[in-house]
């Protein structure tokens, strides 16, 4: 294998892995919405649901990191800005062409300053290729 080939991002992986992960994510958001959300509220079911996401984030990356490819800083912090990116774009067209949401009602998913937590969301899943790489020992 040449130099130039070893530094490539392994981009359908990538893709590949980003898909597991939204279907995943896709039936834990439901599976909130639907269960546990009547039971404990919106706003703690938000909650819960930010922890088990963010787990979800950390273990999948884990399970896929050797299958991945991605071993140098470089790719994997691009393969994080990709999953980053494509997630942000999942979330906003599901949320305004799929459940109509306003605008500004999308926007308020990303206000820190209103306690949301999706930002904090995007970036360690934008991290876990790295970390994931560093604690499988691939870097």
């Amino acid at each position: 294998m040449n130099a130039a080939s070893h530094q490539r991002v392994p981009w359908l992986r990538a893709l590949a892995v980003w898909g597991i992960f939204i279907l995943v994510e896709s039936v834990h958001g439901t599976a909130r919405t639907l269960w546990l959300e009547p039971r404990v509220g919106i706003e703690v079911a938000g909650r819960i649901g930010f922890a088990v996401g963010t787990a979800l984030c950390v273990v999948i990356p884990l399970l896929f990191a050797r299958w991945l490819g991605a071993r140098t800083t470089r790719q994997c912090l691009l393969v994080g800005a990709l999953w980053l990116v494509a997630t942000l774009a999942f979330e906003v067209a599901l949320g305004r062409f799929v459940r109509g949401y306003s605008w500004g009602r999308i926007a308020d998913e990303y206000r820190v300053d209103r306690g949301a937590l999706m930002p904090y969301g995007l970036l360690v899943l934008a991290l876990m290729p790295w970390i994931a790489a560093r604690v499988r020992g691939l870097r």
